[in-house]
């Protein structure tokens, strides 16, 4: 693809971006930043909610890993639903009773000063992994498409990705990527339905041709009943029930979205509705990444070693113009519809629960709020470029491996809070913590890796259990919800 033509729409679409932040972001202060002053429209915290889900690593990752998974990943998707639902009725009033700005407070409320921030800090080691992986995605396709043509190094074609992430988000905060969310999802929705349609109509296919095609082939297994199998239902199910409830209802990102909504009510109707669109539009997903394994077998396009690679080389090198410039528009609009946030959830996180801002002033708020932004886009610069020469797989499988161990501690503090009526000694939870991934790693070897994804249920199930042991015998009254 002509590099003229790739900086013409970067420069167009986030020229957008800035023209939205500009006007969501007049009269913002440290709260509109943190909280969007709770108006944000469900319907539109629902459908952003999508894009920032998915994000590039299901744009990229889904339908690269059916060469090796088929359809299994839809067994995780269906598990989603049950931890939608844990969310929808238990996590958001809790939330919404306690008037929360970060969800890790509650923690303190619950425990004690050290389990608020061991929460919190877990949560910052979780999504910096999660957000450095998916900018990797994001920075390796201008690579290929733009910077690869003039020489550019890969460390400077990230610099330029987190640089213009920032200069949308840094004044509005959360109450601009409410907005941009919203449009990178309908960006990113519309890239995957036009390449599906255009892959067909280059195979001579109709869409229920297609379908047909995609049921003809192994690729459209979806349940593995193995129970020997990493690929095993039950366990694939559960897994995905735990991943929906810490990846969304324990992480401050994304809840951070939902509690922009102006109540409860209106938050409860954003779960529910977000997690039936997130169905079909899985499915879509997985039915574009068959039809990229057969495109290629049909004409002879040898597979890339790493999956990721395979939708960014098709649809710039062997589709059309058009092809190239919907695959760019969507893996852009799929990456910063979760990196964008993911940076704000960052700074509102440690801001709120480290940095004790409710007792300073606005405009020492506003100036620390500032350098927060900037050091963690700093962070995230040196996470992505460590990450180019470690890794070698899906990327999409080294969240979910990554995940399970930076958010196991969460699931299992959150679990004991609103299981138990225990108290527990303070003072020896990031011992707990730290113990805890430690020896789910040290079981998960021994068994030769047989885990998967659910080692974040075993690294949750050791964190409960080690939070019991160090529980002091009394009782307190549960909150009423």
């Amino acid at each position: 693809m002509d590099p003229g033509l790739v900086i013409g729409i970067i420069a167009g679409y986030f020229a957008l971006l800035v023209v939205i932040a500009k006007l969501t972001s007049r009269g913002a202060t440290t709260n509109t930043f943190f909280t969007g002053n709770k108006q944000s429209p469900w319907y539109l915290v629902a459908f952003g909610m999508v894009g920032a889900s998915l994000s590039g690593v299901t744009f990229i990752s889904v339908p690269g890993a059916v060469g090796g998974g088929a359809f299994s990943y839809f067994q995780i998707v269906l598990g989603y639903m049950l931890g939608y639902y844990v969310i929808a009725t238990i996590l958001m009033p809790l939330y919404y009773k306690l008037n929360l700005i970060s969800i890790y407070h509650y923690l303190g409320t619950r425990f004690g000063y050290r389990s608020h921030k061991v929460g919190s800090f877990f949560f910052l080691l979780s999504r910096t992994i999660q957000a450095s992986f998916r900018l990797f995605l994001v920075a390796g396709v201008l690579q290929f498409a733009l910077f690869d043509n003039f020489g550019v190094p890969f460390w400077v074609s990230v610099l330029i990705t987190i640089a213009l992430i920032w200069i949308y988000t840094f004044q509005g905060g959360i109450k601009t990527i409410v907005w941009t969310d919203t449009l990178q999802t309908l960006f990113m929705l519309t890239a995957v339905v036009v390449t599906i349609y255009l892959i067909t109509q280059a195979m001579g296919l109709s869409i229920g041709g297609a379908i047909d095609e995609i049921r003809s082939t192994d690729y459209s297994r979806i349940f593995y009943m193995e129970w020997d199998s990493s690929r095993f239902f039950v366990k694939q199910f559960i897994s995905g029930a735990l991943i929906a409830i810490v990846m969304t209802g324990l992480d401050q990102d994304m809840m951070q979205k939902n509690l922009t909504c102006k109540s409860l009510g209106e938050a409860k109707k954003n779960v529910f509705w977000f997690s039936l669109v997130l169905i079909p539009v899985n499915l879509l997903f997985l039915g574009l990444g068959a039809l990229l394994y057969i495109y290629a077998a049909q004409n002879g396009i040898e597979i890339p070693a790493k999956a990721d690679d395979l939708y960014p080389m098709i649809a710039l090198n062997h589709l059309s113009i058009f092809a190239g410039v919907v695959f760019l528009l969507g893996i852009i609009a799929a990456a910063y519809s979760s990196a964008d946030s993911a940076l704000t959830a960052l700074t509102t996180a440690f801001c709120v629960d480290f940095l004790n801002f409710d007792k300073r002033e606005e405009a020492d708020r506003k100036r620390t709020r500032l350098k927060v932004h900037v050091g963690f886009s700093a962070l995230l610069f040196i996470i992505i470029i460590i990450f180019k020469a470690i890794s070698n797989d899906s990327v999409i499988n080294d969240i979910f491996r990554a995940a399970g161990y930076t958010y196991g501690p969460i699931l299992g503090l959150f679990a004991f809070g609103l299981m138990t009526k225990f108290k527990i000694k303070d003072h020896l939870v990031l011992v707990v913590c730290i113990a805890a991934p430690a020896l789910s790693y040290i079981i998960d070897q021994s068994t030769g890796g047989w885990f998967g994804f659910f080692i974040l249920a075993l690294n949750g199930a050791l964190t409960f259990l080690g939070l019991f042991l160090i529980s002091d015998g009394k009782k307190e009254t549960a909150l009423n919800l």
